[in-house]
């Protein structure tokens, strides 16, 4: 991925313009992914465009895209395409945002429509530079889909709103069926992967959400292979679960350019595997824990099984 946006040319990433190059290791064999060559694809890609939206599958160049947009699964992301974040494992261009576009909730629900998503998944950039953190341009969005195609369900990927009081309040009296918001990685890696983030805050955002509305499913995810050991994995699990958080995503960290961090280690499947034992033994409804895995990969099938491991743990009491 090339560290200048193809519209301008400008740096994507200034702040590590000038670091050295960090090693970017080959990837294992069970992370191999086809590059996207498929019809649909290039249709999903064409509607991307018509309603001229972004995606998180290309910002963040997501090792999935090819799949998911063969399905037709676009995961959106608002508020432009610029970052007021600098985090160390993040591809999204970082710099300073401009303004809102007033026709994206719009253009969000006719693109969600035309796509045919029974599920769909709303994420954006940081905007540290809105009094809101862009609370108020989530709840039209949502409700732009509501409008468009009632019988979609809407998960919302959100930043941290830090320090914008009453910013999670309003995205969750929009009613979106799932909040998720990504802690990222174990509390010791926070300054070099998620400068700027507080990992007990973000804890608290995802409480503070189910507290709001017990109904509202929860969820959040990691990254693994940036130098984080087991027993913190296991740490953050067990503080998910402490909020109430029903749904944890655990995928593989993928170094996108040489100037973001390197990757330590690939983890097995196996482990992958051993995480996903650890993680319903705490009580999580749902998990996803594959090298693979991301928010919003199988997103609408994952909320089918946590709906079911929902009502299923209900009847049970």
């Amino acid at each position: 991925m090339s560290l200048t946006t193809t519209e301008n040319k400008r740096p994507r990433h200034p702040e590590k313009a000038h670091k050295p190059d960090n090693p970017v290791k080959r990837k294992p064999p069970w992370i191999r992914v086809k590059a996207p060559v498929s019809r649909e694809y290039h249709e999903t890609r064409r509607i991307v465009r018509e309603h001229n939206l972004h995606t998180v599958c290309e910002e963040a160049a997501c090792p999935n895209i090819g799949e998911c947009w063969t399905k037709g699964h676009a995961t959106m992301m608002i508020m432009g395409e610029t970052c007021t974040r600098a985090c160390g494992f993040c591809n999204v261009a970082t710099g300073r945002p401009g303004a809102l576009d007033p026709f994206e909730p719009t253009n969000v629900g006719a693109a969600v429509a035309k796509l045919g998503l029974a599920h769909v998944v709303v994420t954006s950039v940081d905007r540290d530079d809105l009094r809101d953190g862009g609370a108020a341009h989530f709840a039209a969005v949502i409700g732009a889909i509501r409008e468009a195609t009632p019988g979609t369900t809407i998960e919302v990927l959100t930043p941290d709103f830090l320090r914008k009081d009453g910013a999670l309040e309003v995205v969750v009296a929009a009613k979106p069926d799932v909040f998720n918001h990504n802690l990222e990685t174990v509390p010791r890696l926070y300054r070099p992967v998620r400068p700027g983030a507080d990992y007990r805050h973000s804890i608290g955002l995802l409480a503070r959400a189910k507290h709001i509305d017990p109904a509202l499913f929860t969820k959040s995810g990691i990254m693994v292979g940036l130098g984080e050991d087991e027993g913190e994995v296991r740490g953050v699990m067990d503080d998910l679960r402490a909020g109430a958080v029903d749904f944890l995503t655990i995928g593989q960290y993928l170094q996108p350019t040489p100037k973001h961090l390197t990757v330590e280690r690939f983890v097995t499947p196996e482990e992958f595997k051993s995480y996903e034992a650890a993680a319903y033994e705490r009580g999580f409804l749902m998990v996803a824990a594959t090298p693979l895995t991301r928010s919003s990969y199988h997103a609408g099938e994952d909320f089918a099984r946590l709906r079911a491991a929902r009502a299923a743990k209900l009847a049970e009491t």
